[in-house]
């Protein structure tokens, strides 16, 4: 249970930022005993409990209420789901529901009068209570006038038709209205119902933002709690939890990381007694962990989706990292680029050097600021999970480590895994820049398998490169030669592609050989084989792809269509390439001794019997196939009049 004691202390630590945010597309950090829901419609009275106005919720981004709720509402389903004691679909708060001919849930179609009625002895027992509240006394008051729908059919929010009864979708006809109920939910009988409650002198009348009747809310409910068995959290007898929050990843995302209600199957028979035995955990303690890791995940973490049966997709794993504090800290699947919230580099790509130099000290400083606000000591937790069915979730990964080790394990991964990128693209200048730094996993995986790779291998690719970026442990094996051997195979990729999967394959072969210290740069003093006859096929690409462009071709080089058969076989594949240089030194004249000159003295170089060795080339021939390209490149601009 360590993990629920380190999102409880999350929680306590970060009780100013419950409530909402100024960022409306991340889920709010729940008060306990509440959960957000999806209002549709929103009705204002008066503290005399009369009607004053209605209007539909059509702005998505102000829908996201705040609704208090009971432990058996907050993970409701099934054909009789229990009521919330304050906001609630029309069945529930509209007394005239059934006489205008709503449809209840199919567990009360016998008494479509009972979900109105669990409604009213719920807001009544708090109300009658010693913490009640004089907003919900005013919602109570005036649902009891049983005339909810009719205030809001004759305010035009719902439609009623001829004969008196709730209008269906495919019998109105709306005439281009966008702005009605219609616009929100598919059947009116699904809407639900938010509060604004308008006191003399009280400044806030919105019931979903008034923070005071959070509080009433939450301390009458643990008050109507008896049970005091022991918390396996706190080690202290409190208000057990009987039923755990779902809703964790997304909303509608039903699995759930505690669950003992399968009383019947084989959840804990022949192990324990009870579902209590199994986990006791208080509701105090469940309801702030699960709220924070909830507001964690929407604030920082990362969701990965898989395709279900139905070809929905559903979510899967998913990575959160998170200080006790509450301070924020880099995601460990973001690139360079997201950690430091850049829209892009500059394009010029004359100054690659000074990019990558300004980029590492950047994102240095970066780190250096995280540190700085998280100080040496204070406690951070990686955490990853996934679900196998749509009920159940487990931790399938979990480390608690310090600020600084934390820190300096994210920085050692962008600089050990660090290569030079051109994939990253700035929307706002519609250009593709220039990177350095570790790719991110979902990036590595495409690199890997390709970018149709399924959902479910892509997840777990990201799942296998976690303990890499965390515990710095080496790169599967599988994952560098899958991205090398994907890199050699030119011809079967667009450019694009290929020059992602290309640069990306090399960062992953650097860091899987971090010992030969290899350098982003050209390294004109190495000389091992596979570095220098990657140095040739850049050059004999180079020296064929100008002569191409003198003539205006657009076809690939001898050297991308043989490069996969240049990896397995590079001596023999070699002589093919340079015979077929011949034609191209001849068009380009005296322009292409310098470039015969540059291979000539690479050739020179091979040590020994190395030049006429004719086994496979390991990934270390891309990253001097690259570096050589690049250094080319760089030094034709160098070379350009300006």
């Amino acid at each position: 249970m360590s993990w629920m004691q380190k999102l409880y202390e999350t929680y306590d630590n970060c009780q100013s930022l419950i409530g909402y945010s100024t960022d409306q597309t991340r889920r709010p950090l729940l008060p306990i005993c509440h959960i957000a829901a999806q209002a549709h419609i929103e009705m204002v009275i008066d503290a005399k409990s009369r009607f004053v106005n209605a209007r539909v919720v059509t702005d998505r981004s102000d829908a996201t209420t705040i609704v208090p709720c009971t432990e058996g509402s907050a993970g409701r389903a099934g054909s009789k789901p229990e009521c919330h004691p304050l906001c609630d679909t029309l069945q529930y708060v509209a007394g005239d529901f059934a006489l205008y001919g709503g449809s209840v849930t199919s567990g009360f179609a016998k008494d479509p009068e009972e979900p109105h009625r669990q409604f009213l002895r719920v807001l009544t027992a708090w109300c009658a209570s010693e913490y009640a509240h004089p907003k919900a006394q005013a919602v109570l008051d005036y649902v009891e006038k049983d005339r909810v729908v009719r205030d809001l059919a004759e305010h035009g929010v719902l439609f009623v038709g001829a004969d008196g009864k709730l209008s269906r979708r495919a019998e109105k006809q709306r005439q281009g209205n966008v702005s009605d109920i219609f616009s929100v939910v598919t059947s009116q009988d699904k809407a639900l119902v938010r509060w604004q409650v308008q006191i003399p002198g009280v400044p806030e009348s919105k019931v979903w933002r008034d923070k005071t009747l959070w509080e009433s809310w939450a301390k009458y409910y643990l008050s109507t709690k008896s049970v005091q068995p022991l918390c396996l959290v706190t080690g202290k007898n409190a208000l057990i939890a009987l039923q755990h929050a779902r809703y964790i990843r997304m909303p509608g995302d039903g699995a759930k990381l505690i669950s003992a209600n399968d009383t019947s199957g084989f959840t804990f028979r022949g192990r324990f007694d009870s579902a209590g035995q199994a986990c006791s955990v208080s509701l105090e303690i469940s309801q702030k962990a699960h709220n924070a890791l909830t507001w964690l995940i929407s604030r920082q973490g990362q969701v990965f989706f898989v395709r279900g049966d139905g070809g929905r997709l559903e979510p899967s794993l998913t990575v959160v990292a998170w200080a006790t504090s509450g301070a924020l800290i880099p995601k460990p699947t973001d690139d360079p680029m997201a950690i430091l919230g850049l829209g892009g580099l500059p394009g010029d790509q004359s100054h690659v050097a000074s990019t990558a130099q300004d980029l590492a000290l950047r994102l240095k400083k970066k780190i250096a600021g995280y540190a700085a606000s998280l100080g040496d000591t204070t406690g951070v937790v990686v955490m990853g999970m996934d679900s196998a069915t749509p009920g159940r979730m487990a931790i399938t990964y979990y480390r608690e480590l310090t600020g600084s080790d934390f820190l300096r394990r994210i920085e050692n991964w962008h600089e050990s895994c660090a290569w030079m990128h051109s994939y990253g693209y700035d929307k706002e200048t519609r250009q593709h820049f220039i990177c350095v730094g570790a790719p991110a996993p979902a990036d590595i995986a495409e690199a890997a398998y390709g970018s149709g790779l399924d959902d479910k291998l892509k997840k777990s690719t990201v799942e296998r490169i976690l303990p890499c970026i965390i515990d710095g442990q080496r790169i599967p094996r599988d994952l560098v030669d899958c991205a090398v051997r994907r890199a050699s195979n030119r011809v079967g990729m667009d450019r694009w592609e290929w020059n992602k999967t290309l640069s990306i394959a090399c960062a992953l072969y650097r860091y899987h050989a971090r010992k030969e210290n290899y350098d982003m740069a050209l390294e004109p003093e190495r000389t091992t084989r596979d570095y220098l006859y990657g140095r040739l096929l850049a050059l004999a690409d180079s020296l064929e792809q100008w002569a191409l462009n003198e003539a205006g071709e657009d076809r690939q080089t001898t050297a991308a269509r043989l490069m996969t058969r240049f990896s397995e076989h590079p001596y023999s594949t070699w002589r093919t390439i340079e015979l077929a240089l011949g034609p191209y030194k001849a068009r380009l004249g005296r322009k292409a001794n310098k470039r015969q000159m540059a291979i000539d003295e690479v050739t020179a170089l091979f040590e020994g019997n190395d030049f006429t060795n004719d086994k496979r080339l390991s990934g270390e021939f891309l990253l001097g196939y690259h570096c050589q390209r690049r250094h080319l490149a760089q030094r034709q601009k160098d070379d350009s009049p300006r």
